[in-house]
């Protein structure tokens, strides 16, 4: 045909294979073998490949293999349970399961018109005498200004990009890009963050990092930095199991550590603040935070990791100094009370366990509650999202709209967006509990990322405190 082309869109490559993959709107990328029409993964898709039959792996079910090579695959197999490293501790950082009696899941399309009002009224009193106005800290980095300015970075990389360059201008300004430092990017994807921050600090000295993602990753940026002065260190681990004080690189370097993350979603938020605080460093430390740092820098990094009474579940009571944080917010609807951090600041507001899972569904209202279900716009808009924009608005309870036109789209898109911030301020306590500093602020705009918001956490004599968000 006149004007065919194959691309891999509208006809398979020449040499991969003809199945057509619907959610990524193109043909398979894979190479088949002689005389072959589809790859082994999708054999079955056509009668002359289906002499041998593919079932699911029993260890992932979202790759196949052929049934007579089961066992030999079985061997092999990526997914297959690897033994244990050091630092796993099952459950470490969760949190409490028998703390409160496991609650009715309730979704927000059940609730009448009364219940969702009564919990509107509960969310707004818990508000009170909390600084819900966050400032605007939109700052940028020497570092990325090459990038930013490269015209062959297209929308979606000029997104991430300045959404890591605001990021790294907080940690600036906070003084959290620093020598002899070792930062710890939890939910770490492919490191670009870490990357970033190796760039701005190319010319200080013993900086190291560790690198925090429970899935591998492909393309990661690791490997650029091979031959560096610094190390970088990944750790294939959910941080819900992630004992930090038994890590190889923190016990050897022996430096404070700082803890980053850019949309790290939900619940993984409050596992990373219990992963850095909830057995590291204690708010019945004799010293704070300000002053432990202090002697470690007077008395070198032998004193970094100190003894102190062992802690049930772990065989070792040691602590590490954390020198501060930057965490960019998002997807609340998807945390949970038992990882919760903020438990404590809910329950001094008369709030508990259901409330929060109320108000956890509800959240989803700030940044994908305003959608309606009008067909021409509506598709027009979703053909232009990035990844990172359909990961973290595609939620429960937003379509098709569960109020039935029970408040306008504006008033649902502040509802949501004060359920977030309740959220978020109970973990500003639970920092504040620890000795440090802490903000929220919004460090992009909205047309940049609707999860625009950034914790920032620092010893408390380190900041100026007419910034500080202070729960009452």
């Amino acid at each position: 045909m006149e004007g065919f082309v194959a691309d891999g869109v509208s006809a398979p490559l020449p040499g991969r294979c003809a199945f057509y993959v619907a959610k990524k709107k193109r043909y398979c990328k894979m190479i088949v073998g002689s005389g072959k029409t589809f790859c082994g993964e999708h054999a079955n898709a056509g009668e002359e490949e289906s002499e041998k039959k593919r079932i699911p792996c029993p260890l992932d079910p979202k790759h196949t293999v052929f049934e007579d090579n089961l066992a030999k695959h079985l061997k092999k197999c990526n997914s297959k349970e690897k033994p244990k490293p050091i630092y796993y501790v099952k459950d470490i950082n969760a949190g409490s399961a028998n703390e409160d009696e496991p609650i009715e899941e309730i979704t927000i399309a059940e609730r009448s018109k009364e219940e969702l009002e009564k919990l509107i009224v509960k969310l707004k009193t818990a508000l009170k005498g909390l600084n819900t106005k966050l400032i605007e800290k939109i700052l940028s980095h020497a570092a990325l200004h090459e990038p930013l300015s490269d015209p062959k970075n297209g929308d979606s990389a000029f997104k991430h990009l300045k959404q890591q360059a605001s990021i790294l201008g907080n940690m600036e300004v906070l003084e959290l890009l620093s020598p002899n430092r070792c930062y710890i990017e939890f939910g770490a994807g492919k490191g670009k963050l870490s990357h970033w921050i190796h760039i701005a600090l190319k010319a200080a000295e013993n900086v190291n990092f560790l690198l925090v993602e429970r899935s591998s990753t492909r393309f990661k940026v690791d490997g650029k930095h091979k031959n560096t002065g610094s190390t970088f260190d990944r750790l294939q681990v959910d941080i819900q199991h992630l004992d930090l004080s038994k890590v190889p690189l923190l016990r050897k370097k022996g430096l404070p550590i700082i803890g980053v993350g850019k949309h790290l979603c939900g619940a993984a938020t409050d596992l990373a603040l219990r992963c850095l605080f909830e057995h590291n460093c204690s708010d019945k430390d004799d010293e704070p935070p300000t002053k432990r740092i202090k002697l470690h820098q007077n008395e070198g990094a032998g004193d970094f990791i100190k003894p102190v009474p062992s802690t049930e579940g772990r065989e070792t009571g040691e602590r590490l100094i954390v020198s501060g944080l930057a965490i960019a917010l998002c997807c609340h609807h998807r945390c949970d009370w038992r990882h919760y951090v903020g438990k404590d600041f809910f329950r001094k507001r008369g709030l508990g366990p259901e409330e929060f899972a109320a108000f956890q569904r509800m959240s989803s209202w700030a940044t994908c509650g305003m959608r309606k279900i009008v067909s021409k716009t509506t598709d027009k808009r979703s053909e232009h999202k990035t990844g990172e924009e359909e990961e973290h608005e595609i939620c429960e309870d937003t379509l098709p709209d569960p109020l039935n036109g029970l408040m306008s789209v504006e008033d649902r898109e502040q509802i949501g967006w004060l359920c977030k911030r309740l959220i978020d301020h109970g973990r500003v306590y639970y920092l504040q509990q620890k000795g440090f500093e802490t903000n929220l602020k919004y460090y992009t705009s909205r047309d940049i990322s609707l999860e625009n918001v950034l914790l920032t956490a620092v010893p408390t004599a380190n900041q100026n405190t007419d910034e500080s968000q202070q729960p009452s």
